[in-house]
């Protein structure tokens, strides 16, 4: 049994200004072949549930590609292509019975508005009607129905942030294995309530996302159902299949697929208005964090949440912080021009000069700092724990410390890099335990790494291009009426 791997992973945010084109790729990760083995084997990944797959089940791999970026805007059209391409080539060369493919599920191109969908259709149509096809989808996919005509299954993360993505790629493994054995012969169903999720409100560890993944659970034990899967959607995408999603897996009988995908949308409709997190402004959020007797106080920036493609940039927590004076914070600023400069002056040097919001303006506007250069790194770290998002080797680039007025530390970093590790901070020597506030430009997928720490959470509601409230954003392409935009 020789069973096909690959990948093509983006997070599309059609309000972020930068296009994610090949170097984005370069930047993330894209393997090839062999290649992908080393990088992809011991990841709490998908892919590396792939892999583990062909030792636990008896099959024998044919890696292809696996391509990966840092959320941003849409993806272009080349890199697509390029990809698609590289996987119809490689399971043409060589004779296989199926194909797992890592898919998002809310990837974007300019001529494709549901990308994943667009990947499926290509593979199904090059590599014809009888071969298995078994994707993973990231919990933020905004899943299209035509999916389910393409794929023999789907198969979403079940937690937010995302811990279970190996294990979820090792369940995609079996099934396929059981699928090529002819044991099954899934079919596929996608309901899709009309609602959109704020990422507040898709953390699975607090409710009411809890008990829907509950109530999914239970529906997988019923006869005949292989797999339940609760999709939160991703909001910062103008696309008509925006929004959450119940898909379910059964075994043959695509009607009972049919009713408990739609029973689980019904369920998500019931609790809308729960779902509806709000939370503190700037202002209000800063006063609360130096108040606090908790600590770390965790702030956590939703506005410019780079794991939701936003710039990295964002300043506005920062100037709140130094306008009050505070000291023991610690912000990390995406500043590839500053580095450069940071580097000539040297560790011992005094940075003097402006940071944030170069990139757009959507995020607070540049501010002027005073700060000595305490060390620099070359921004590289291992994780080796499961984290959201699976890497093992991680890379913000030239990074940066500096200790600025307060006394405060600054990070710069030269990669946008989502804040899904303490290793960002202890690879630079920082203490994270020790710091009396963290700026974290996420949404929830920093919990695993930065709850253990302790201190308070105080989720802000930050302007940018990831902002919490969907009320911010004019879209144009999405299905209406719309909860909470429409009565």
């Amino acid at each position: 049994m020789r069973i096909a791997i690959a990948g093509l992973m983006h997070e599309s945010n059609t309000f972020a200004p930068q296009p994610a084109d090949g170097q984005r790729f370069l930047e993330g990760s894209w393997t090839t072949g062999d290649a992908m083995l080393p990088v992809w084997r011991d990841a709490h990944h998908e892919m590396g549930g792939f892999i583990e797959g062909a030792e636990q089940f008896g099959y024998e791999l044919l890696p292809t590609v696996m391509a990966w970026a840092t959320p941003a805007g849409p993806v272009t059209d080349d890199v697509l292509d390029e990809v698609t391409d590289r996987v119809i080539s490689d399971c043409r060369k060589q004779s296989i019975d199926g194909l797992l493919v890592a898919l998002h599920g809310a990837m974007v191109t300019p001529s494709h508005l549901s990308a994943d969908t667009e990947v499926l259709r290509r593979l199904r149509e090059a590599l014809g009607a009888d071969l298995p096809i078994v994707a993973t989808l990231d919990f933020h996919g905004n899943v299209s129905p035509a999916m389910a005509d393409y794929a023999d299954a789907l198969i979403g993360y079940q937690t937010y942030p995302h811990v279970d993505q190996r294990q979820r790629g090792l369940f995609a493994a079996e099934l396929m294995t059981r699928v090529v054995r002819g044991e099954v012969r899934p079919v596929v169903a996608v309901a899709k309530p009309p609602l959109i999720i704020n990422l507040l409100g898709q953390a699975t560890g607090r409710e009411p996302m809890r008990g829907l993944m509950a109530h999914a659970r239970r529906a997988e034990q019923r006869e005949g159902m292989l797999s339940v899967s609760v999709m939160a959607g991703f909001p910062y995408a103008d696309v008509p299949d925006m929004g959450p999603a119940a898909i379910a897996v059964h075994d043959g009988d695509r009607e009972a697929a049919s009713a408990v995908a739609e029973e689980i949308a019904e369920a998500m409709s019931r609790v809308r208005h729960e779902l509806d997190v709000h939370c503190p402004n700037p202002a209000e959020a800063v006063r609360m964090a130096i108040e606090s007797e908790e600590t770390p106080v965790l702030l956590i920036d939703l506005g410019d949440n780079i794991g939701g493609g936003s710039a990295g940039d964002g300043t506005v927590l920062l100037a709140e912080l130094l306008k009050h004076r505070t000291s023991g914070a610690i912000v990390v600023l995406y500043a590839p021009h500053e580095i450069t400069e940071c580097q000539r002056l040297g560790v011992g040097g005094r940075f003097i000069g402006k940071v944030g919001g170069a990139l757009d303006r959507l995020h607070g506007g540049p501010v002027a700092v005073s700060g000595v250069i305490q060390s620099l790194h070359d921004g590289k770290w291992v994780e080796t724990e499961a984290r959201h998002g699976g890497r093992r080797h991680n890379d913000q680039g030239p990074t940066a410390v500096l200790t600025i007025d307060g006394p405060n530390t600054l990070v710069l970093n030269s990669l946008r890099t989502p804040p899904f590790s303490l290793g960002q901070l202890t690879s630079l020597g920082i203490d994270p335990t020790a710091a009396r506030i963290i700026v974290v430009k996420a949404a929830v997928a920093y919990k695993a790494a930065y709850v253990p720490l302790g201190g308070r959470i105080i989720e802000v509601d930050t302007p940018g291009v990831t902002a919490i409230n969907p009320r911010h954003f004019t879209y144009r392409n999405i299905r209406r009426p719309m909860f909470p935009l429409d009565r």
